[in-house]
């Protein structure tokens, strides 16, 4: 990456924010952007860096924005209209784009999602187990309390301090929280708790799925496989997604920022992918 992009990337995963990172890989002239132009594509649909002029740069928005919900990687190619810049790409998603100046590119867009983050509780060796499994995931973990990032918890105190970790995940909101205990202590903490209905079913215990278990190394792994079955259940995380709308010019679907070409007219708001298409419905309506 360039030095500004990567280093906002940089940042960004410090930060634990999924972006898609842009990179033009092939570029027909006349158009604007070259093979090795990059960008990152935010949750809200801003972007920080170049991968081609307004309209080329709006159909990246809209693909990107997509590929961040969908989690998966992305070629995009942007056409000009009545053109063929590249041959045939089998999986790659096409924009014929009306009011691109000229020339053909292929962008790969990239989410970068942090690994989920689990917290697990405990210097047991069910603890220590989970642990080295969810590195070979790529899983992070922390000792440290839950937060807003975190995907899930792993009590397992087996007795220290399971009640404080219990509260602790059920206050901060955690999708999905294991207590490593059998059913009848697991049961009788969660009734020393005075939890109410809605809390009780957010605690998995016995933790893990039945796999029948029976060496800690094996317990922690039937208790992976269940935070992987929670965490690729629940959608990818992003920033609030912004509106899109359709151009009635030229058909194409448009994200919706402060910046977007528009129109205020007798139909309601409208939006353009760029100001050619504004100006030419404009003209339309004064005739």
């Amino acid at each position: 990456m360039s030095g500004t992009v990567s280093a906002r990337a940089l940042e960004l995963a410090e930060r634990r924010v999924p972006f898609v990172h842009a990179r033009v890989v092939r570029a027909q002239a006349p158009a604007s952007a070259h093979p090795g132009d990059e960008a990152i594509v935010h949750g809200d649909g801003t972007i920080d860096g170049f991968v081609g002029g307004q309209c080329a740069e709006g159909s990246v928005r809209t693909a990107a924005l997509g590929a961040l919900s969908g989690g998966a990687p992305l070629l995009l190619r942007v056409l000009p209209a009545g053109e063929e810049g590249f041959p045939e790409t089998p999986g790659a998603q096409v924009v014929v784009n009306p009011c691109l100046s000229g020339g053909a590119l292929e962008i790969f867009l990239e989410p970068v999602l942090p690994p989920p983050l689990v917290e697990v509780v405990g210097d047991t060796p069910i603890a220590a187990a989970f642990l080295a499994l969810a590195e070979v995931l790529g899983y992070a973990t922390t000792r440290s309390r839950p937060d807003e990032h975190t995907a899930a918890v792993v009590v397992a105190g087996q007795g220290h301090g399971d009640a404080e970790a219990l509260r602790a995940a059920l206050d901060a909101g955690v999708p999905h929280i294991a207590l490593v205990a059998s059913r009848r202590r697991g049961s009788a903490l969660l009734d020393e708790l005075g939890l109410d209905e809605g809390e009780r079913a957010r605690v998995h215990t016995p933790a893990g799925l039945d796999i029948g278990a029976r060496t800690a190394p094996e317990i922690a792994l039937s208790i992976l496989a269940e935070v992987v079955e929670a965490v690729r259940a629940r959608p990818v995380p992003s920033s609030e997604r912004p509106a899109q709308a359709v151009d009635p010019v030229c058909g194409m679907t448009v994200t919706v920022l402060p910046d977007t070409p528009h129109l205020v007219t007798a139909e309601g708001e409208l939006w353009f992918c760029g100001t050619g298409c504004r100006d030419r419905r404009a003209a339309e309506s004064a005739v």
